[in-house]
């Protein structure tokens, strides 16, 4: 029998795993590499920059084998724009170089996204200055490891006293809309959502209101 699957921390070995749980759930949830054959692009924007610049709010799901699922993010927003554009960015512009013309493919859009960190900076979300992603495999979801997941981050980021997190979710994916609706996650509003709905939490609500579990453990 397989042993349970376990929040711990990320570590450097993970890389590769944390990359490629990111390409399977970057198209709404579900796979997406039919729409972005560079299979380092998407990661490269909403996973590897955080697994290196807040290692310290990185923790995935391991089955025993490999990382199945993971959540990262930042405490503070503004502070990670300047560190991706400084200590990030450089490291990605000779692979994918600026944007010189409109994006046609949706590679292209990506990355002008990377290209774009200030756009993480959105007027509304001051009261809620850390973000974070979650991302499971599909046949790890709807098991309460999310819940696990977040309940790690969560620990980790209130711990540093900040106040609130914020998040960004495709607004089609009614899925996991109803999943942060559980966790005590509220809809934010902000001008010019686009596709987007976000979403955000208190610390003071979810330290007295939230039903995440408090007996996680993990190492």
């Amino acid at each position: 029998m397989s042993p349970s699957p376990v929040v711990r921390p990320y570590r450097p070995d993970d890389r590769a795993a944390l990359y490629d749980i990111c390409v399977r759930t970057a198209h709404e949830g579900g796979d997406s590499r039919h729409l972005y054959p560079d299979l380092d692009l998407v990661p490269s924007i909403f996973a590897g920059p955080y697994a290196e610049l807040a290692p310290d709010l990185t923790f995935v799901l391991d089955n025993g084998e490999r990382a199945v699922g993971y959540v990262l993010g930042t405490a503070d927003t503004a502070t990670f724009v300047e560190q991706y554009r400084e200590s990030w960015l450089p490291g990605l512009v000779h692979r994918y170089p600026a944007p010189s013309r409109p994006p046609v493919t949706p590679s292209e859009v990506m990355i002008g996204l990377m290209h774009d960190p200030g756009r993480m900076l959105v007027p509304g979300l001051e009261d809620y200055p850390a973000h974070l992603h979650i991302d499971l495999l599909p046949q790890y979801q709807r098991q309460g490891h999310g819940r696990a997941l977040m309940s790690a981050f969560l620990d980790a980021l209130w711990r540093k006293g900040v106040p609130g997190v914020h998040l960004g979710m495709v607004t089609a994916n009614t899925a996991a809309r109803a999943f942060y609706d559980r966790l005590g996650f509220h809809e934010i509003p902000v001008a010019d959502p686009g596709p987007l709905t976000y979403l955000g939490l208190h610390s003071s609500f979810s330290k007295k209101n939230s039903c995440l579990r408090n007996d996680v453990s993990y190492s």
